[in-house]
């Protein structure tokens, strides 16, 4: 009795504040879509160095590994040979052209006397013919001298483009001739510099599929770049075109793009890793990827403060990501509070004191 009389109403306990949870409001936007690709530089332009007439090696006029101009005398080849060839076919010509006046003399006296039955009609032909192989003879003589400075001209072997030639293959006093295997050397331009990339042929198809259903829109044509170390290239490139064909034995699709090369960082050959925009993502969901995670069967969820603030837990299907957000297609639409901050607080239907937070700074706390 005396403990029943010590014991009277309890005061009701206190129900729970509402735990604090930091949200960001979605909103819907047009997104270009990123996809990286492996890709390999090349040069934009290459041009081997080679004889074109027979001959000893006389000089090497350039630096192996250095700059070269267009038009440069890289080699030059004994020119003895050629200066006589050349001197024969001047005097070969001489001699064709000294006849010609004589000629030309006899087949007009011809024409003017076969008209008075002075000379014959054979005669006179035979002089006529006697003059046009003399002038014949000549545009032969004319075309061996063409010829003969021709090749004079190809003892200097010049650069055919501009840009950093490599080692050269032969030292003076080599031998040297026309369609030779191994070229004298090799002239690569570098900047630019293309990076060719590879893309899958079936995404290709479902980009293109998209496009014609105006799901998204074509890209730009813009392009960046990481190198072999893994940062980034200062300069953006371009795309410049799509291969037609698709590779039988890869069943990929290569990209060309061109990238300026000033300082020289790329060089031929180097393994690179371009970002390339796939597309514009039309009305697109971006969700900040730290309020996204994964359930037990690793399918993308988020928790959405709803209706009276309470918290639901969406499923969510995703179909890439742009810098630090996920690309949302289902499971989030414009306008929806997802929570980035407190999600130890925020239960499936519990109520919630929602916070908005900005999404830089949503941005910064994942940092």
């Amino acid at each position: 009795l005396a403990l029943a009389a010590c014991g009277g109403k309890q005061a009701p306990a206190t129900a729970a504040a509402p735990g604090e949870v930091g949200v960001v409001t979605l909103h819907a936007g047009d997104v270009p879509v990123l996809t990286e690709l492996a890709g390999r530089t090349a040069a934009f332009r290459v041009s081997e160095v080679r004889p074109q007439v027979n001959g000893i090696v006389r000089k090497r006029l350039f630096e192996e590994g250095g700059m070269v101009r267009a038009g440069q005398v890289l080699y030059e080849i004994e020119p003895g040979p050629f200066e006589a060839a050349h001197e024969q076919a001047e005097a070969s010509l001489a001699t064709a052209q000294a006849g010609i006046p004589s000629l030309r003399s006899k087949a007009e006296r011809h024409g003017e006397l076969v008209k008075a039955n002075a000379v014959s009609r054979q005669e006179h032909d035979e002089a006529q013919a006697a003059l046009a192989q003399a002038q014949a003879s000549v545009k032969a003589a004319q075309a061996a001298v063409k010829a003969a400075r021709i090749n004079l001209e190809f003892t200097r072997i010049t650069a055919p483009i501009a840009g950093r030639i490599g080692r050269s293959s032969i030292t003076e006093g080599a031998l040297v001739a026309p369609g030779q295997a191994m070229a004298l050397a090799t002239i690569q331009r570098l900047d630019p510099i293309y990076v060719d990339v590879i893309q899958s042929s079936l995404e290709l198809t479902k980009l293109k599929r998209r496009f014609i259903s105006g799901d998204m829109a074509p890209a730009s044509t813009r392009v960046t770049l990481r190198m072999e170390d893994g940062l980034a290239y200062p300069h953006e490139g371009t795309v410049k075109f799509t291969e037609v064909g698709v590779d039988a034995a890869t069943g990929s699709v290569t990209l060309r793009a061109e990238f300026p090369n000033p300082q020289g960082l790329l060089l031929p050959g180097m393994y690179v890793r371009a970002q390339v925009e796939a597309g514009v993502e039309r009305h697109a969901i971006l969700a900040p990827q730290r309020g996204v995670s994964r359930n037990e069967k690793g399918e993308p969820t988020a928790l959405v403060v709803g209706a009276g603030d309470k918290v639901e837990l969406r499923p969510l299907e995703v179909r890439g990501a742009t810098g630090d957000q996920w690309i949302v297609t289902q499971g989030l639409r414009e306008g929806d509070r997802i929570v980035v901050d407190g999600l130890q607080r925020a239960q499936p239907g519990e109520k919630v004191k929602p916070v908005p937070v900005s999404l830089e700074a949503a941005t910064a706390a994942a940092e």
